[in-house]
């Protein structure tokens, strides 16, 4: 008998069947520090359906069969709506259901934004689209209580924890509603104060009929968006439902869905407004600043999305090394690997410990935290945003070949990597952001290096580090076309600070040496000669139930 000629040896077990959060040491640790009282047990209960199969194959299925308009009925009428995958429908209702939606602006629980920071990064590892219609409806709320009728009306709907399955119905019927947002069109994109979709007001107070096109508008499947159109007094932002009061669809032509590199779950469409029937929100002429609040807080989430992302790659980069054996050695052991998979753990524990801080700022009453959130939220996005997309492609890598085929789903973390840094502004708008914050409100520079002080003394390079940073502000001479550079700058001071003060010796020091000491390479794994690469990939590796 010949040797059979098909044995499959040499390959780790699928990554299922483990508590994604309970696994993560660094976000178990931020939780506990900035939500002492936090109900951890629930996020572990959520971390096991993040890391169970289930839930991983409804991730696949949401991505394999992508939603499909319907714009009319087999009669000719027009409907206007958009047809999911049952799984689609299952990771929905599993994170409204967790509170991941509206839930924290009126939760009891203590410091309820950093649970849901912890529980939307856990999440999110199971997929990540479902994560747009989730983070809108978390961040509309405080733009909707710029108007107490408003707020009174669909803050209850918004932070249920009762899903409404998408279906278009009046909003008073369903248990739970989700909301959207429309800003960007084609010829302005960005610059929002570029927008032409025209507001008549009615005879009704605060009533209009909106006219015009918005190039992007995300998840139309959800209850309620804010819109910018331009009114008699200025750009304003409006609410506008999908259905209206009476039980009638407001007008809301969807022209097409964007075909995206990734983000493939979630439905993104072009939609028409002709005689759309909207409610004003906020004054006329101060659009942007009413909705400001909601940009804040999906900036929030792309950072939490981006460290999520990281994890979940690097965990399966880090999980297929420790069962892949080459020359009769494990992957894990071999010396170039270690430090590759060191340096790309590194990375994400920086990305979640600094996502988690994010949110205790967030939902801090604090003035210094609110000044802090103000300029550090677009310095966070900016970075961990990018860094997420090399991550995911190192973290491929260190699979080969099998990292590259669609079956084992790094594919589609690379793909999903780059909305982060497009959505809610490119790295271009945060850099600007920040440079605004420190020339207009000096209270964000001082927040800011308040941070950065918590850290001083603890490690030579980061003092030094800090030193430079200062010298580059004092000089402010053509400091537009430096921004990007002082905002990177900036984000590796922050997750410096956070890393010393909360992680352990090797990480901290692993990082300082490779961001701020100048003992590092571009890429990943040019950790240099005496960090402890081994202890911070074991800190890093998820353990299935058998331990192994």
């Amino acid at each position: 008998m010949g040797r059979p000629t098909h044995v499959v040896a040499n390959q780790p077990p699928p990554l299922t069947g483990y508590d994604v959060f309970g696994a993560d040491v660094a976000l178990v640790d931020a939780v506990s520090r900035h939500a002492p009282g936090a109900d951890l047990g629930r996020l572990h209960e959520l971390g096991r359906l993040a890391g169970g199969e289930t839930a991983q194959e409804w991730g696949r299925l949401a991505n394999t069969h992508t939603p499909v308009l319907r714009t009319h009925d087999r009669f000719g009428n027009r409907i206007d709506e958009v047809e999911f995958h049952p799984a689609w429908h299952d990771l929905m209702r599993t994170a409204v259901g967790y509170g991941l939606a509206g839930a924290p602006w009126t939760s009891k629980e203590p410091a309820p934004h950093v649970w849901r920071a912890a529980a939307f990064l856990t999440w999110s590892q199971a997929e990540g689209g479902h994560g747009c219609p989730i983070s809108m409806t978390y961040a509309a709320i405080p733009a909707i209580r710029t108007d107490p009728v408003l707020a009174a009306e669909w803050e209850p709907r918004l932070a249920s924890t009762a899903y409404g399955d998408q279906l278009l119905r009046e909003p008073g019927t369903k248990p739970g509603c989700l909301a959207g947002m429309g800003m960007t069109e084609k010829q302005g994109g960005t610059d929002v104060r570029a927008n032409t979709t025209e507001a008549v007001p009615l005879a009704a107070d605060g009533e209009y009929l909106l006219t015009g096109h918005k190039w992007f508008c995300s998840a139309p499947m959800c209850d309620v968006f804010l819109v910018l159109a331009q009114a008699p007094g200025g750009l304003t932002c409006f609410l506008v439902p999908r259905v209206l009061p009476d039980g009638s669809r407001n007008v809301f032509a969807l022209q097409r869905l964007k075909d995206k590199l990734g983000n493939k779950s979630n439905a993104s469409s072009e939609v028409e407004f002709d005689g759309t029937w909207a409610r004003r929100l906020g004054d006329e002429g101060r659009g942007v600043s009413t909705i400001i609040g909601m940009v804040s807080a999906t900036r929030l989430d792309c950072t939490i999305g981006s460290a999520a992302l990281m994890r979940r790659a690097v965990a399966e980069a880090v999980h297929h090394a420790a069962y892949r054996h080459v020359g009769g050695k494990a992957l894990v052991d071999q010396p170039l690997m270690t430090n590759v998979l060191a340096d790309l753990a590194v990375e994400s524990e920086a990305a979640t410990t600094l996502a988690i801080r994010m949110a205790a700022a967030y939902g801090s009453s604090e003035p210094r935290e609110q000044a802090l959130f103000r300029i550090a939220v677009a310095v966070s996005k900016y970075w961990t945003t990018k860094r997420g997309i090399a991550v995911a492609a190192e973290a491929m890598e260190c699979l080969g070949g099998n990292g590259y085929v669609e079956d084992g789903g790094m594919p589609r973390l690379y793909r999903e990597a780059p909305v982060n840094a497009i959505w809610e502004g490119s790295g271009n708008v945060q850099a600007l952001d920040v440079l605004r914050a420190l020339r207009r409100e000096p209270a964000c520079l001082d927040a800011f290096l308040l941070e950065l002080g918590t850290a001083r003394g603890t490690d030579h390079r980061y003092d030094a580090a800090v030193r430079d940073f200062l010298t580059e502000l004092a000089d402010l001479d053509g400091i537009e076309v430096r921004a990007r550079r002082l905002v990177e700058r900036m984000a590796l001071l922050l997750e410096a600070s956070v890393l010393l003060r909360w992680s352990t010796p090797e990480v901290a020091d692993a990082f300082c040496a490779s961001r701020l000491g100048g003992e590092g390479g571009l890429m990943f794994g040019t950790l240099p000669r005496g960090v402890d690469a081994a202890s911070i990939v074991a800190r890093t590796r998820p353990l299935l139930p058998s331990g192994i």
